[in-house]
């Protein structure tokens, strides 16, 4: 699409925003009926939070480089600046989170119990058996899965709290076969400067004891560059790998200690995007984009579909459900945001096409046929299946990880799992006589390169080559 092109198309939506705004509609409408859908034309009009990563990782380079160069002293000034206490100590003692598991209701054990059976079942499946290729008699590759050493789990604790994301943080490290564990979440001024009870809670329900009350930026820079006191003593040991959801601060931190330590990926806001069509339950649509809009007044809520009495249906939905909800503020914030809105299409075909541009965090299919729709999906965190299948459910207790991609980065990456967690090394196991079948070609592609040193440490291994003296 020409950039003139871009700008009319871009005007003429954003007039019929203003449009369905004085319609007292929720929900901003995107109408892109009769439009030809293309990659280039969605990439200018799909819904999105503002989340400018690189702006605010010249913004927590000092708190990262303060960390990485004074370790605690730095540490504890940040969290008094930025959560308005100061814990004890970095590290939650055991008695502390014995003391949250016994308090704990024994409804919610029972629930995270059944969460993370669930998830473990889940998980331990996507471990990878690896193999063994015979390529030539005498010579195999072997490839080989194994765990990183050391992780470091990222439990956010700003707007609500998350003992389900100490679930699908730990339960995947853990059967990935990590042996190191550290879980850094946020102090609370309620909570005697330790992370929530209910997060203490479930760490001790996993069996996870090193967790430390730190949180933001300043915790990214501890798990990645470890931690010493004043007097030089190791207080936290650096990690491999840090994985875990978290705001703007957050993720900025992960980018800057990226490549000192691996990361899952930069999380934006969460969002949903529905898929559906005319037979959609219009009620079951609202309340799944509600639920999704009171994580975050960033949270994005968006229906893409062919039908405008289901648009018109699921609008007055939202406006009922929005305004009767616990955190109706928030929720009003997300939903009428730029992020969110409704998408009209001719036809599903299109809507397809929008749903592969977007690339959800969390998409829901709720059309006829929606098993073989879903099929057709090529971008999305996770794919949620037909009525009975709510984002929510996934939130908790599907069995799937919830710390999925998003802003689009569904296009190129994965949600969290086993695997992120392990490394793949292929072992070369090859004889002799494997070797010296090799080596002619092995020489003509090494002096094809211009590297005939190469060939020659084949050449030097071939029978009755004289060895040089040593």
């Amino acid at each position: 699409m020409r950039a003139v092109e871009r700008h009319v198309f871009s005007s003429a939506l954003a007039a019929r925003g203003d449009v369905c705004t004085m319609l007292g509609r929720v929900m901003r409408r995107i109408d892109l009926r009769g439009w030809t859908i293309d990659s280039s034309t969605l990439a200018h009009v799909l819904p999105r939070a503002a989340l400018d990563i690189t702006a605010a990782a010249d913004q927590v380079r000092p708190v990262v480089e303060a960390v990485r160069a004074r370790g605690a002293a730095a540490i504890a000034e940040f969290t008094e600046r930025f959560d308005g206490v100061r814990p004890a100590s970095l590290a939650v003692p055991r008695g502390a989170m014995r003391a949250a598991l016994t308090a704990m209701d024994a409804s919610l054990r029972e629930a995270l119990t059944e969460a993370i059976t669930r998830t473990r079942r889940v998980h331990a499946a996507q471990v990878p058996t690896g193999g063994t290729v015979q390529v030539t008699d005498g010579g195999r590759v072997t490839q080989r899965w194994i765990p990183v050493r050391r992780v470091g789990l990222y439990v956010p604790g700003g707007l609500a709290v998350y003992p389900s994301s100490v679930v699908m943080n730990v339960v995947p490290a853990q059967e990935a076969g990590v042996s190191s564990i550290a879980v850094a979440c946020p102090p609370r001024k309620d909570s005697a400067g330790w992370p929530h009870a209910s997060v203490l809670a479930t760490c001790e329900l996993l069996g996870v004891h090193e967790v430390y009350a730190v949180g933001g930026a300043q915790a990214i820079a501890m798990l990645a560059h470890g931690v010493t006191d004043d007097a030089g003593r190791r207080l936290v040991e650096p990690v491999d790998v840090i994985t875990g959801p978290g705001n703007v601060w957050v993720q900025a931190a992960k980018r800057l200690v990226m490549g000192t330590v691996g990361i899952d990926a930069e999380a934006g806001p969460t969002e949903i995007a529905i898929l559906a069509d005319a037979g959609a339950n219009p009620d079951y649509v609202a309340a799944d984009l509600v639920s999704q809009a009171e994580h975050d007044p960033l949270a994005a809520s968006v229906l893409i579909t062919n039908s405008p009495d289901l648009a018109d249906a699921v609008d007055k939905a939202v406006a009922r459900r929005s305004a009767a909800t616990l955190h109706a503020e928030r929720v009003a914030v997300a939903l009428t945001g730029p992020q969110s809105g409704i998408i009209l299409v001719d036809s599903l075909d299109a809507g397809l096409c929008v749903v592969n541009a977007y690339a959800a965090e969390h998409l829901e299919i709720q059309t006829a046929h929606a098993a073989d729709v879903a099929r057709r999906v090529h971008s999305a965190g996770a794919i949620f299946v037909g009525p009975a299948s709510p984002v929510p459910l996934g939130d908790y207790l599907a069995g799937s990880n919830h710390v999925l991609p998003t802003g689009g980065t569904a296009r190129f990456a994965s949600g969290l799992n086993a695997t992120s967690f392990l490394k793949s090394v292929q072992q070369i196991d090859y004889t002799v006589a494997a070797l010296a079948e090799a080596t002619e070609a092995l020489e003509v592609l090494s002096r094809a390169e211009d590297l005939p040193a190469h060939g020659e440490s084949a050449r030097a291994r071939s029978p009755g080559v004289h060895k040089p003296p040593s």
